[in-house]
């Protein structure tokens, strides 16, 4: 009786809420949790950088106004020779990422 009575509620929550506080309360749950994501970069419908084990991605925030900017950041492990794997070398060194939202061709999934 709870359980259905606490399911009630969070569903009449999230109905009252606009689809923008949803996908933030979706992201918030993303970020809590984490992923095991892979962002690949295209260029001509090839792949050209593939950055694999992102705990997530971010959207950037300006420092004065808060409003959010159009590029993503995150830190990840490149993968040099695109084989899908990462080898001993290439998890030497993290490295820092961003993407434009305007002008990057890219895909972020979580690996299977």
């Amino acid at each position: 009786m709870k359980k259905a009575l606490l399911l009630a509620i969070v569903a009449f929550f999230l109905a009252g809420c606009t689809q923008e506080t949803q996908n933030k309360l979706g992201r918030a749950i993303v970020n809590w949790t984490g992923t095991n994501g892979i962002l690949e970069i295209y260029s001509g419908g090839k792949v050209v950088r593939r950055i694999m084990d992102i705990d997530k991605i971010s959207t950037a925030y300006g420092t004065d106004d808060n409003r959010p900017r159009p590029y993503r950041y995150g830190y990840g492990y490149i993968d040099l020779n695109l084989d899908g794997r990462l080898e001993k070398e290439e998890r030497r060194k993290k490295v820092y990422f961003e993407f434009s939202d305007y002008s990057t061709q890219y895909l972020f999934y979580e690996h299977p």
